[in-house]
């Protein structure tokens, strides 16, 4: 991103106003209740597909177009091929193709006949190359419902889990880590014991940040994203004067060498979402779930924590990680949750796209994926961010790109639309599943704002 550019000006601008609507973007249109919508940045190419509104949002039943244009000079007599795909997202069917004249191609869409999205995906060879863009229009989302379902027993299930979490002893380590340390922020290496199984407890490995003034402080908890990778903790924010504890949740220490964490991303923990999904006592989520409940308690045991203010934030899986913690931790007092992960995922067999990690899509020649799918489906429902968002009873702050293609905007609208309580959101309508300065502004406005910080 050019930093130069009015947008990032605009960006900043917004930072500090705390998330308030920016400057030249337009609230009115937008039919979903609490939403802000972030300035439209289109990607750097001659290629160009925009919906026929500004805010890509329509009422149900909307007359709707995508528009494909091509900045060619000169421009070619017989216009330029093009392959697309149209339709509800990530179910946009076969491929197409058609020559695109000079003035523009207008692809006419037919409005989904139940909320949801449309998206276009279009695909031209520009000096040899493949360049592929997409655009996605939501028809009344604020109106999107769930097709998870919410167990009889999800409650005492959850129950008895922190039950089996309390009799695991702790063992809390702390390892001074002077790299990561400044003049102003104490960081450690943290390390806990957690429920496991293989065949006794396992570990969580974090980097604990602890400003070095005096006082009491309110506390942040980051929990991670989907992958495997090393973390150096959030050290930005604990210089404005925050406690913050960063987790991985593999059950290995965070400052290994690069190679162990890409080792692993493609062989053991190659797609650990999956593991034991047919068991909800054994599934993989179980012991990551307790694991972030373990964290967000230790740092109610730390002297500096100011007994007031506990906040965690996240990103896709960290998303889904933010809602479930603040959900089941009744500690947890606010958080913020970009594109939660794991959001409706039965949504693929109700035919509409479900959240991260693409659970039960539909396979070629019939079928889905994560067959038998009873037994799985039933544990889904003790794991599914929207269950959780169900009970949330704390103020937060939620991102969604429309163009997002892993955590599709259907399955977090879903989630979105579910929560009762006190709730802001933010759209980034270009934005796909990729983290930017410009979606991440009005996320800490509202964080330094709820933890009175500049």
């Amino acid at each position: 991103m050019n930093t130069s550019s009015p947008i990032r000006h605009r960006c900043l601008a917004l930072v500090l106003a705390a998330a308030a609507l920016l400057p030249g973007t337009s609230q009115a249109q937008l039919a979903v209740p609490d939403a802000r919508i972030l300035p439209i940045e289109l990607a750097a190419t001659p290629l160009k597909v925009t919906p026929d509104r500004a805010d890509w949002t329509y009422v149900s039943g909307a007359q709707a177009s995508f528009r494909i244009t091509l900045d060619l000079s000169p421009y070619p007599a017989e216009g330029v091929s093009i392959r697309y795909k149209l339709g509800p997202e990530m179910l946009e069917g076969p491929e197409k193709s058609a020559p695109v004249p000079a003035g523009g191609l207008v692809l006419p869409v037919t409005a989904p006949t139940e909320p949801g999205f449309v998206r276009c995906s279009v695909t031209a060879t520009l000096e040899g190359k493949p360049v592929t863009v997409l655009a996605t229009m939501g028809f009344a989302p604020e109106q999107i419902k769930p097709t998870q379902t919410a167990p009889a027993d999800f409650d005492s299930f959850w129950a008895t889990q922190k039950a089996a979490l309390a009799k695991v002893e702790p063992d809390y380590r702390l390892d001074p880590a002077p790299d990561l340390s400044s003049a102003t922020v104490e960081a450690f290496y943290l390390s806990f014991q957690n429920v496991g199984g293989w065949p006794g407890p396992s570990r969580i490995y974090g980097v604990l940040c602890v400003p070095r003034r005096e006082g009491s402080f309110p506390a942040v908890l980051s929990v991670p994203g989907a992958g495997v990778r090393p973390y150096t903790g959030n050290r930005g924010l604990a210089e404005k004067g925050v406690i913050t504890l960063q987790i991985g949740i593999h059950g290995i220490p965070v400052n290994l060498p690069k190679e162990v964490y890409e080792g692993l991303h493609r062989g053991a923990l190659d797609n650990y979402n999956r593991f034991n999904l047919d068991n909800r006592n054994a599934y993989y989520f179980r012991r990551v779930y307790l694991g972030c409940l373990r964290a967000a308690d230790y740092l109610t045991t730390l002297p500096k924590w100011d007994k007031k203010d506990l906040v965690v934030m996240g990103g896709s899986q960290g998303g889904q990680l933010s809602i479930m913690t603040a959900a089941l931790e009744p500690r947890v007092t606010a958080l913020a949750a970009l594109y939660p992960a794991y959001s409706d995922v039965s949504g693929y067999l109700h035919g509409r796209a479900g959240g991260w990690p693409g659970l039960f899509r539909p396979i070629a020649g019939g079928g889905v994926n994560d067959a038998p799918v009873e037994p799985k489906l039933l544990t889904s429902t003790y794991y599914d961010t929207l269950n959780f968002a169900r009970r949330l009873r704390v103020p937060g702050i939620y991102f969604q790109g429309y163009n997002d293609v892993v955590c599709p905007p259907t399955s977090v609208f879903a989630v979105y639309n579910t929560i009762t309580a006190p709730k802001q959101l933010v759209l980034g309508l270009e934005h796909g599943h990729a983290w930017s300065a410009t979606q991440q502004a009005p996320m800490d406005a509202w964080v330094y704002q709820h933890l009175g910080i500049h």
